[in-house]
């Protein structure tokens, strides 16, 4: 059996995929990793022994950009990507007997599924997207919704019909081209009415939060096993446990001053530095020699070796330190990390920081609360429901689908 595993997104969107596609390998299936041909999700794939796929533009090539992304820029990436996936994935799905979609809004992978009569799967690694009474849609390039409007359900037709303008008629357009007929709501069609939740209910509790049938299989995780830089495990043996700073998949967005804000803060609490460049090529500020910058790291490795994690909120990371039981500082920058923030903080487990921009003033007083005795010993507590079988599940409910 054969997979086909697709997303055009960050880091935090492959990564997942790479998890299940060693997974499937674990229960005797294959996996074709379709993804964007970044440098850095290339490599992720072969290091894990994963045929890989190029598809569409480069994410750091967009996400880089000094100018912020406009709606005209969202409305000439949306008709592009449809239109990639069509073309690629009309050869990557071959001899694929399942497709599984994640990332932006993947529409034309459900289609290519359709037309080879094969099982499709939408997956999420949040609830943020999924329409729900309880909540309102976030914000998506198109006609906004009238100014006072505050019925969730009408809210969220006019953010299907904002997809629809983005998607509709490209997605409509390769649909015809191979035979199928029209659909009329581009999101729902792409969500289904089943989508899988790829993430831990302990971090993101789903039950009644959407008005989907919403199948939560635990995030899809990897053990790695690749060991420290040994520069980086002799900085780390030479003191008191650092807090680790890193902002991810974050380039242009992330303030341009928060290498500095974040190491003076660390160094009000008396700790050390660990600094991830991540693609904002984030460097120390000075020469001092309590500050040590890393590059692509095994994470779960040093999370356990640090006393706090200062970082964006990607769903990815957030995952990953709760695993290794450290507390979190989490700067949220857009989408989904406000939620992120939000739960660690209702968990008890670290601080949420107000904003996107963080002062030395506002990040030292999050990162007290972070470092504080009882933050800790919550961390480590709730460390232990944190599951870490979600990749497994997942291939496990492929493999029935499949058959």
């Amino acid at each position: 059996m054969r997979v086909l595993l697709t997303t055009w997104g960050s880091r935090g969107d492959v990564e997942p995929l790479v998890g299940l596609a060693v997974a499937l390998r674990g229960l005797g299936a294959e996996a074709r990793l379709c993804a964007p041909p970044d440098e850095e999700f290339a490599g992720l794939a072969e290091r894990v022994g994963v045929e890989f796929v190029p598809f569409g533009p480069s994410v750091l090539s967009v996400v880089a950009n000094p100018k912020p992304p406009t709606a005209e820029d969202a409305f000439k990436l949306a008709p592009a990507l449809v239109a990639a996936r069509f073309e690629t994935f009309a050869m990557a799905a071959e001899g694929c007997d399942a497709l599984v979609a994640t990332g932006l809004m993947p529409a034309g992978a459900r289609d290519v599924a359709e037309k080879r009569g094969i099982p499709y799967v939408l997956a999420c690694f949040h609830l943020l997207g999924l329409p729900s009474r309880h909540s309102s849609p976030g914000r998506r390039p198109g006609t906004p919704s009238p100014e006072g409007e505050t019925d969730n359900r009408k809210l969220w037709e006019q953010d299907a019909q904002r997809v629809n303008a983005l998607y509709g008629e490209a997605l409509n357009s390769g649909r015809a081209a191979i035979g199928l007929p029209p659909v009329d709501n581009v999101r729902d069609h792409v969500l289904t009415g089943r989508p899988w939740l790829a993430a831990d209910p302990t971090l993101c509790p789903s039950d009644g939060m959407t008005d989907l049938d919403v199948v939560q299989t635990g995030a899809w995780t990897r053990p790695d096993d690749r060991p420290l830089p040994a520069d980086l495990a002799a900085f780390l043996d030479a003191g008191a446990p650092p807090v680790y700073v890193g902002f991810g998949s974050m380039a242009s967005s992330i303030p341009k001053d928060i290498a500095q804000v974040a190491i003076q803060a660390v160094r009000a609490q008396g700790r050390r530095v660990v600094l991830a460049r991540g693609w904002a090529g984030l460097a120390a500020i000075d020469d001092a020699t309590d500050c040590f910058v890393v590059g692509d790291v095994n994470q779960q490795a040093l999370f356990r070796r640090v006393a706090a994690a200062v970082h964006h909120g990607g769903a990815g990371t957030t995952t990953t330190a709760a695993q290794a039981g450290v507390p979190q500082v989490i700067v949220p920058q857009i989408a989904d990390q406000p939620f992120w923030a939000a739960r660690i903080a209702a968990l008890g487990i670290g601080a949420a920081h107000d904003g996107p921009a963080p002062t030395f003033e506002s990040l030292a007083a999050a990162l007290a609360t972070a470092l504080a005795p009882e933050t800790q010993a919550r961390a480590t507590a709730v460390s232990g429901t944190i599951r870490t079988d979600g990749a497994t599940v997942a291939a496990k409910l492929l493999l029935d689908a499949a058959k």
